[in-house]
């Protein structure tokens, strides 16, 4: 008997399971691997791929997570393309990199199965971004573009209404700190995304677009030395870095703006519309019902704008299970689970139609206000080689803004000579 204790204890401890007991897959069973960046909720992920798996049991979702970060995650996805892996299946695309990834020949052509008739379903710029040289390579999950959020809270204590200029935020954040902090709260102005990663072009671009600036123009003409665009990146590096908002900012990314603003730290943030859910959930929030969300603001005699952010799905051309796949990213960006990712992610629908579902407007009711945000939200410079690009403009801004000596006009003459060389490349 003790003999047969030894043998059953070190089957156990070599297979971890008992004799007989070892759970296999159907033999027909399709391993689907789906590599995505790092949530912010992994356990509404968990929650969905377990619905598809139920709904699918001859399908089996292998989830690899990357990085959070969209630069580190393009690393990590773009060197398993390149060697053809057989590790991936259907990816997240940043919405920048369709046209690099159809270039490139990783992303499959959707053409002949995400038909004309379903792309009319979602909004029209998200379409527009998966699409290149005439043909489409990625469904949009969900969109993102750059709000202000502001704490309602103070600046109806101290007889403000939302700012429509940046002089105007910079203003009132002054008034605030000032009576704040005499208070003995500890408080900032502002907070936003200002480490050098793809964040901080988006933030940066708003602010240049704001000021009838830009990066590159409708002819593909590099003008971000041109006054205008200099005007905004001075302005940030002047009124905002060490004054409104602190010098930490410049490692923040979007969780780390958005942990000092939900804690109460901050007057004003810029950030996406998930953080609407995380600052009004108490399990982690202080400042929950305190809350506005309102544009961007805009300099004088410029208009508000939003970068276009947002994920996209797509299969690589290396998959060997396309069809099983496909049926993945239309479970994944139906309307049904774009509710369920709304609802408790508070991640903005792709869909026209999810705008229009009662309980989504009840957990989002921002997103009333916010549509006319998504369908206007700007794009970033749509090329095959804009990491490269990004890459510029990421070190350009940079160290623009964090050297309160920088020669911001010849750093961006520099800038503009690089990305310029970059845009001559394509045909």
């Amino acid at each position: 008997m003790n003999r047969f204790l030894v043998i059953l204890f070190l089957l156990i401890m070599s297979f971890g399971v008992l004799p007989g007991c070892t759970k296999k897959e159907p033999e027909d069973t399709v391993q689907i691997r789906f590599v995505a960046w790092r949530p912010n909720q992994p356990e509404i992920w968990k929650e969905i791929i377990a619905i598809f798996h139920r709904e699918n049991p001859s399908i089996k979702i292998v989830h690899e997570i990357g990085p959070h970060s969209s630069t580190a995650f393009h690393d990590l996805l773009t060197q398993k393309l390149k060697n053809k892996s057989k590790d991936v299946d259907v990816f997240f695309m940043d919405v920048i990199w369709p046209p690099e990834f159809a270039a490139a020949g990783w992303a499959m052509g959707l053409e002949d199965i995400f038909i004309p008739e379903e792309r009319d379903a979602f909004l029209p710029r998200t379409i527009l971004a998966n699409t290149y040289q005439g043909r489409i390579y990625g469904v949009p999950m969900f969109i993102d573009s750059g709000l202000l959020y502001y704490r309602k809270d103070l600046l109806d204590q101290y007889g403000f209404q939302p700012p429509l200029t940046w002089n105007e935020l910079v203003l009132q954040a002054q008034a605030i700190v000032k009576e704040e902090r005499e208070a003995g709260n500890v408080i900032e102005g502002f907070t936003a995304q200002f480490k050098q990663y793809e964040g901080l072009v988006c933030d940066m671009m708003e602010f240049i677009l704001s000021n009838n600036g830009q990066i590159i123009d409708a002819n593909s003409k590099v003008v971000i030395a041109e006054k205008k665009a200099i005007e905004a990146v001075r302005f940030v590096r002047d009124e905002i870095i060490g004054k409104i908002a602190s010098q930490g900012v410049l490692s923040y990314q979007e969780p780390e703006s958005l942990d000092l603003f939900m804690q109460g730290h901050a007057v004003f943030m810029r950030n996406w519309p998930y953080a609407w859910s995380h600052a009004n959930d108490p399990k982690i929030s202080r400042i929950v019902g305190k809350v506005g969300i309102a544009k961007l603001p805009h300099f004088n005699g410029g208009e508000s704008y939003s970068t276009l952010g947002g994920w996209q799905l797509g299969i690589s051309n290396y998959s060997e299970n396309k069809k099983e796949a496909w049926k993945f990213i239309k479970f994944l960006t139906s309307a049904r689970i774009q509710k369920i990712y709304a609802i408790k992610a508070g991640k903005a629908p792709t869909r026209k139609a999810v705008y229009a579902d009662k309980e989504v407007i009840q957990y989002n009711p921002h997103f009333v206000d916010m549509k006319e945000v998504f369908l206007a939200a700007y794009p970033r410079p749509r090329s095959p080689l804009y990491p490269a690009i990004s890459n510029v403009l990421q070190r350009y801004f940079s160290k623009a803004i964090s050297d309160p000596e920088s020669d911001i006009e010849s750093e961006a003459v520099q800038a503009s000579a690089e990305i310029e060389k970059l845009v001559s490349l394509v045909p």
